[in-house]
């Protein structure tokens, strides 16, 4: 594993953690048709000037992969972000940090009927590992005690959100458009901004303020442009499953953040589970040896 792309989705699982604490302050103060449409149209805005005219220049080469650039911007931009916003009004943050745990194995059996990718010891291990971590760190040390949370509508599309980011980066994986990694993701935002007018058009309205302008910013650049670019460049070079593990990391940079910026206390299971979802990362990463039925199998 070359590990100077580790950096890409590290990044990317950053920007999300602090986007994560973003979206508490959100709360109240604008409404999630409102960001999930207001962030795509800044970062539109902001990308136009650079790259509308390379773009426009190379329509030839693009026109072949709009439809399947389309599909990427459904699962990654409108159907991941905005289910998101509207999962966190009625699901608990344990249940959201469960879900989103997720994504790795739902990664790992999607690549291995969409990629014929086959299982390492380490993705299953380092996989199962982390979601024990995870399970430590939101379960506030006892892990048990999750099966006692209840199902709510928002936990239904949390799940939904983490199957469609799932489908959209073993989808950019097996795609593998050949077009200049700028542009691709360029067209998504602008392809996500056409796709969420409607639902813009028809919600409920929320004046731009000085409290939510700055919750804006992050979202439309950082969270828009920033990880995306990031989380594109990590999956071309390191393949979904390995970058979808990253994810575990995402409660443990949440913590962290909420503890500096929100003045949130940090608990003994906040380092204990970290430090398993952690391990699980490395383990992932490290052991490359395939399971020995899928060994033959190849």
């Amino acid at each position: 594993m070359q590990l100077k792309y580790v950096w890409f989705p590290l990044g990317a699982v950053l920007i999300w953690a602090g986007n994560t604490v973003i979206s508490k302050m959100s709360a109240g103060v604008i409404a999630p048709e409102d960001i999930s449409f207001y962030r795509w149209v800044l970062a539109a805005a902001l990308m136009s000037p650079f790259l509308a005219r390379p773009t426009w220049n190379a329509r030839a080469q693009i026109k072949p992969y709009l439809g399947k650039i389309l599909v990427l911007a459904l699962l990654g931009m409108v159907l991941f972000q905005s289910l998101a916003y509207f999962a966190a009004a009625t699901s608990s943050a344990t249940s959201m940090g469960i879900i989103a745990s997720l994504m790795p194995l739902l990664t790992l059996l999607l690549s291995i009927q969409l990629l014929s990718e086959p299982p390492t010891v380490g993705t299953v291990a380092g996989g199962v590992l982390s979601l024990f971590g995870l399970a430590v760190l939101i379960g506030r040390g006892h892990p048990l005690a999750l099966f006692d949370q209840g199902v709510v509508v928002g936990d239904l599309l949390m799940l939904l959100a983490t199957i469609a980011y799932c489908l959209y980066g073993v989808m950019l994986r097996r795609w593998a458009l050949p077009l200049r990694t700028w542009q691709l993701l360029y067209m998504q935002v602008l392809m996500a901004v056409v796709l969420l007018f409607p639902g813009f058009l028809f919600g409920h309205h929320s004046p731009l303020t000085a409290a939510n302008l700055p919750i804006l910013l992050y979202a439309g650049i950082a969270a828009s442009i920033g990880s995306q670019f990031l989380w594109m460049k990590g999956v071309s070079h390191l393949g979904a499953s390995h970058c979808s593990v990253f994810v575990n990391l995402m409660p443990v940079f949440t913590v962290i953040i909420a503890v500096l910026v929100l003045g949130e206390h940090l608990h003994s299971y906040h380092a204990i589970g970290g430090g398993i979802t952690l391990a699980g990362v490395l383990m992932a990463q490290m052991l490359k040896q395939r399971l020995p039925g899928w060994a033959k199998a190849s």
